[in-house]
């Protein structure tokens, strides 16, 4: 199973979500199972490292972030199994990246916050909040966020249910 999560720079939120679930892959022993990658749909921050404030907030949960920013690319609809979107936007871009490419994916491409386990069924789940702009109790919220979405993620592909 490859899973690519994509935000805007790839320096916040997507790598935070490569990293816990990696992590959570390993710590579960599946970790031979699921490759897991990340990217931007922007090209800003391109091979920098993740957010400083992201590595200290992942860090301070035992979550090691190391990081290369890079932009999600059309061939990553043909290469990964579920692309997860942050954002609507993000998801709204991907869908045109598909569009353009004559509409052929091979992956699944879904709203991050659809598994979040936090929100009751129903309606839209909200975007991952970018805490790019934000103090240091932004970055912690998206982490709680994206944990225990990602946690949720993997049970889904644990029990088959994803893709």
């Amino acid at each position: 199973m490859r899973v690519m999560f994509v935000c805007t720079g790839n320096i916040c939120r997507s790598p935070l979500a490569q990293a816990i679930l990696e992590k959570m892959a390993l710590d579960r022993g599946v970790s031979e199972q699921i490759q897991v990658e990340s990217s931007g749909t922007d090209g800003w921050h391109v091979g920098e490292n993740a957010d400083s404030r992201m590595r200290e907030t992942a860090a301070a949960q035992g979550v090691n972030l190391n990081h290369r920013a890079r932009q999600f690319s059309a061939g990553d609809l043909q290469e990964y199994d579920l692309v997860f979107a942050m954002g609507r936007n993000h998801l709204k871009a991907i869908r045109e990246i598909a569009r353009r490419e004559g509409g052929s994916a091979r992956a699944k491409v879904v709203l991050f916050r659809e598994f979040d386990p936090a929100l009751s069924g129903g309606g839209n789940p909200p975007d991952v909040p970018d805490p790019y702009y934000g103090g240091a109790e932004g970055f912690r919220e998206v982490y709680r966020i994206v944990e225990r979405t990602c946690d949720e993620i993997l049970n889904e592909i644990q029990e088959e249910r994803l893709p």
